[in-house]
């Protein structure tokens, strides 16, 4: 059966080596290239990623639509992938290039293609966050996919936190040349993984939605009436923006905070690793208990790791705890990753139930666009703060101010967000019990099956979609 093989298993999650790639790469990077290598405020610098999200409010929605109503001899999903391997890949090598002119050309050049890339982004993460729903209708079968996406999202964390700083230093005569050749390396790896992807992926053939495109907006929008949904983005945009401002302040940190810029590789590989080997852990997990488990597990050991490090962050202080703190924290990083992507692919059951729609295309737009939103704010938050802590990429000793203020976002603001995430995944209503309670009382709206409702089953559905009972299995809910 097509489901349960290894290679569709493998041909679905490689796509991720982009999707989780690119964000990381620029996570880590970007921020950096702009200031120290184009020479940029770091408030304007962190304004570009948080603007490129206001362009993505009008694209992201824009998408969903036009997956769900796509035709083609691929499938609505695949053929953007088709589109998207080529338009992806090029837009994100186009981001290091270099120019010289004055500093509004440099804000506005950089800014155009940062846009490019998130409008390439676009093109690939709607459909592709959008595929698993219209490929396997199994709920258990749905999570051993998204892990396999999961194994691949850490495999090409390791790729891409390790692999661009080292060509970067190593291979460019300068760091210019160095940023430029580590685009287009990249570039082409991320073609091949979401190439990859198209070819060896497939879809259940869904009705088309014809929504009229001036209406994608008011549809997108009410998504926000799934109760699951809104709790989702509290457990996916505070649990993945707690690893944004690791991964955007970490060459800060060792830079700035411990002096030891040349501890980036040996730090980063301990985290990069322990975010693999808890994929499998949390593949075994899911299995075993819930989908929520992950972050119930990981996080509270995450929380200490962090907090630990404020005892370690001086000049020349002892790396190897602030390696094991770093790999105990990557642990807990994958947590959030594998409950966000697992939660996922069931909102578009209990939306079903809500609107009598299968908009699987809408559901993934508005996850894409809010993950880019997370990111967005955190590199701004970054950007700002940094410029309000007086950092100077040009110094040779950073102030005192510079280096609490860093330690103070690199510990505290992470933790913080982790507490939110611990929140709303506790408040997340849907596990394997309700979820098989929704799949009866859609059947019993297609007049599938036969006996009525429980009262139990209604409270169920009530909780888990946030809408009176009397009220579901409407169209006009998805306006």
């Amino acid at each position: 059966m097509k489901k349960s093989q290894f290679s569709a298993k493998l041909a679905y999650g490689a796509a991720d080596i982009y999707g989780g790639g690119s964000f990381l790469i620029i996570s880590i990077l970007y921020l950096v290239f702009l200031t120290d290598v184009v020479g940029m405020n770091p408030a304007l610098a962190g304004s570009i990623p948080m603007i490129g999200k206001i362009w993505d409010a009008l694209t992201d929605p824009i998408m969903g639509n036009i997956v769900d109503r796509t035709q083609s001899k691929f499938g609505s999903k695949r053929f953007y992938l088709l589109i998207g391997s080529f338009v992806g890949s090029i837009t994100f090598a186009m981001m290091w290039l270099t120019i010289s002119g004055s500093a509004t050309t440099l804000y506005f050049f950089y800014l155009l293609m940062y846009i490019l890339f998130s409008t390439g982004f676009t093109i690939v993460m709607v459909p592709y966050n959008a595929l698993l729903p219209d490929m396997v209708s199994d709920y258990t079968q749905r999570s051993a996919f998204t892990m396999y996406r999961m194994i691949f999202s850490a495999l090409s964390a390791i790729l891409a936190g390790l692999v661009p700083n080292m060509i970067v230093n190593r291979l460019g005569a300068t760091q210019v040349q160095g940023f430029l050749i580590m685009g287009a390396v990249f570039g082409f790896i991320f073609f091949l993984s979401i190439f990859f992807t198209f070819i060896k992926s497939w879809e259940t053939i869904q009705p088309v939605i014809k929504t009229p495109f001036k209406e994608s907006f008011r549809q997108s929008f009410s998504v926000f009436r799934n109760r699951s949904f809104r709790l989702y983005l509290g457990v996916f945009l505070f649990g993945q923006g707690s690893s944004d401002f690791i991964t955007t302040l970490i060459i800060y940190f060792l830079a700035i905070v411990l002096r030891q810029p040349e501890q980036y590789t040996f730090i980063m590989s301990g985290v990069l690793v322990s975010q693999l080997l808890a994929m499998f852990l949390y593949q075994l997990v899911l299995k075993k208990t819930s989908k929520k488990f992950p972050v119930y597990l990981g996080f509270p050991i995450r929380m200490i790791a962090t907090f630990s490090m404020i005892f370690f962050a001086y000049e020349q202080a002892p790396i190897l705890p602030i390696f094991i703190a770093s790999f105990i924290s990557g642990l807990g990083t994958a947590a959030s990753s594998v409950t966000s992507y697992a939660i996922l692919t069931d909102l578009t059951d209990v939306d079903y139930l809500i609107t009598t729609k299968r908009r699987a295309g809408v559901y993934s737009g508005m996850a894409t666009f809010n993950r880019k939103i997370a990111n967005g704010i955190a590199i701004w938050l970054i950007g700002i703060m940094l410029a309000l802590f007086q950092y100077d990429a040009t110094a040779a000793i950073p102030s005192a101010i510079t280096v609490n203020g860093v330690k103070f976002m690199f510990i505290a603001l992470p933790l913080i967000f982790m507490v939110a995430t611990l929140y709303f995944t506790y408040k997340f209503p849907i596990t394997k019990t309700s979820y098989e309670c929704i799949q009866r009382e859609i059947q019993r709206r297609l007049g599938e099956l036969d006996d009525k409702a429980s009262e139990e089953d209604i409270k169920t559905c009530e909780r888990v979609t946030g809408v009176p009972y009397h009220q579901l299995w409407r169209i006009e809910n998805s306006r």
